[in-house]
């Protein structure tokens, strides 16, 4: 009973998934679960493959270690529970199960964040002070930046569900989407939800404009470096270790920041949902190929891997 009428505390929310394609769901079931059992296999893969090589044992590896162990988690965060929920009538999530949720991809996402600045700067270190790079990226910095990158991820999270937490869910219920994310939420809240909107915003220009601002400078550095270059190859070769970072630098900021840096509304959930297939699904795939395929080192690892 809440002023003089009664309340219906919600206990537990309906994912709709893609349930708007029911004459497609068996062909989008076969995708999504071919994507994930390549992206688990691809980023499990490049993990050993830099365990097991010594010569990939560098602070650019150990970050590509670190990003492929996160993009592992962060796709496992949301897939599995949405393979589950195509062929159930019923695709319930508890309160707590979907806060939860939301929580730990919320953590890895801002994590990942924080990662892709701290490989920008080893980057900028490899390229603009090669002499100085093994001092500068030394084994206690990279494990610091690492440890920093989740601690940081994890508070972030933490303010927006504690934040979340206060908010009552009087029905509907039903989420359209095929995960628990923040925009959703807010939408189904019958609270005032303007204190965690601004929340949204805030962390979205602190992990997200603060870790592209820390990229830019970066590789503003690093192309001054480039064009200083006398030879063409040494050019070419010093742009194409730089290329790979950019490439998952502008898919995962890309649609993430399109996704949390506006206003949630009842019209923009179906772009939301296009766009969050994306960088939970597509990009954490993309990620150990991108690194992977123009990559010298990887391919020579592989080959003694081979020979072994």
């Amino acid at each position: 009973m809440a002023g003089g009428r009664n309340v219906t505390i919600v206990t537990k929310f309906i994912l709709l998934g893609f349930s708007d394609f029911p004459r497609v769901k068996v062909g989008l079931f076969a995708v999504f679960l071919g994507t994930y059992l390549l992206t688990v296999a691809w980023n499990l893969g490049l993990i050993l493959l830099i365990r097991m090589d010594s010569y990939l044992h560098t602070p650019m590896y150990f970050f590509l270690s670190n990003l492929s162990f996160l993009d592992f988690c962060y796709v496992t965060s949301t897939t599995p529970k949405m393979l589950s929920d195509v062929f159930q009538k019923a695709k319930s999530i508890s309160f707590m199960g979907c806060t939860m949720q939301y929580f730990f991809f919320s953590s890895l996402g801002l994590t990942e964040c924080c990662l892709l600045a701290a490989m920008a700067y080893d980057r900028y270190a490899a390229i603009c002070n090669p002499l100085l790079y093994t001092v500068i990226m030394s084994p206690t910095l990279c494990v610091h930046l690492v440890i920093g990158a989740y601690i940081t991820g994890v508070f972030g999270s933490l303010i927006q569900l504690c934040a979340l937490l206060q908010l009552n869910f009087c029905g509907p219920n039903v989420i359209n989407h095929f995960f628990c994310d923040l925009p959703q939420l807010l939408v189904l809240s019958c609270s005032e939800t303007f204190f965690l909107q601004v929340i949204k915003f805030v962390i979205a220009v602190i992990f997200g404009l603060i870790s592209i601002l820390v990229i830019m400078i970066s590789y503003g550095y690093i192309i001054a470096a480039i064009l200083k270059i006398s030879s063409a190859e040494g050019r070419s070769k010093a742009f194409n270790t730089c290329t790979s970072h950019l490439a998952a630098v502008t898919f995962f900021f890309g649609s993430g920041l399109f996704v949390y840096m506006h206003p949630s509304s009842d019209n923009s959930l179906g772009y939301d949902k296009m766009a969050s297939v994306f960088y939970t699904v597509v990009i954490p795939m993309l990620n150990p190929l991108i690194y992977s395929l123009r990559n010298k080192e990887i391919k020579e690892a592989l080959k003694r891997c081979k020979k072994k």
